[in-house]
């Protein structure tokens, strides 16, 4: 599958691209879009572990979380040795807004947080995957070259929350909660944000 194919799906769930805005920003900051991004990976082992851990009925949904618990955790030793190469410290960043005002919407009912939580994964993976392709052409080639490597597993990893997502809803109710959750995503990606971070909005530093 070439990176066109892997995207066209990615751009059709998001209701936005990545502003030209914070490409620039991040052209400014390599240091903390590294150590972001090294976060980014850790958390979202983190969050596949946490998804096993409390829904054990599930195989598919088992299996699936193993598999990218996983290929988060090599991409953070990957990004890890990146930065050890560039010399680039791994300090304390606060997390961004991005997540937390995400999930403020997630439902309480154990099926309804389930379905919720697994839309607020595809769209984090959909944006990773987004901007990944978006930044990659201005970077030096070490980086250009990872970043694309990373598009096949990040776009897998959006259909599989997807995938699980609708194991738990009918079609309507699924498409009516990704339309809640896009349209949030918009306009956290499109705002101004006060911080640059790798998922953050605007920033305005």
């Amino acid at each position: 599958m070439t990176p066109e194919e892997m995207l066209a799906p990615i751009y059709e769930f998001l209701l936005c691209e990545t502003p030209d805005e914070w490409v620039e920003v991040a052209l400014q900051h390599p240091e903390i879009m590294l150590i972001d991004h090294c976060n980014c990976e850790k958390k979202a082992a983190g969050s596949a572990m946490t998804l096993m851990n409390r829904h054990i009925d599930n195989a598919d949904l088992l299996y699936k979380m193993s598999k990218l618990a996983r290929e988060e955790l090599r991409h953070f030793e990957q990004v890890l040795a990146i930065m050890q190469k560039r010399g680039v410290e791994y300090k304390v960043v606060t997390g961004s807004r991005y997540a937390k005002e995400l999930h403020k919407s997630v439902r309480k009912p154990y099926q309804e947080k389930l379905v919720d939580t697994l839309i607020i994964g595809a769209l984090i993976e959909a944006r990773s995957c987004e901007r990944f392709a978006k930044i990659a052409p201005r970077l030096d080639e070490e980086l250009e070259k990872f970043y694309v490597s990373l598009l096949k597993s990040e776009s897998r990893h959006f259909r599989d929350y997807i995938t699980l997502a609708g194991q738990y809803c009918d079609e309507a109710s699924l498409q009516q909660r990704i339309d809640v959750f896009a349209e949030l995503e918009r306009e956290l990606i499109l705002s101004d944000d006060n911080e640059f971070r790798f998922h953050s909005g605007i920033p305005r530093l």
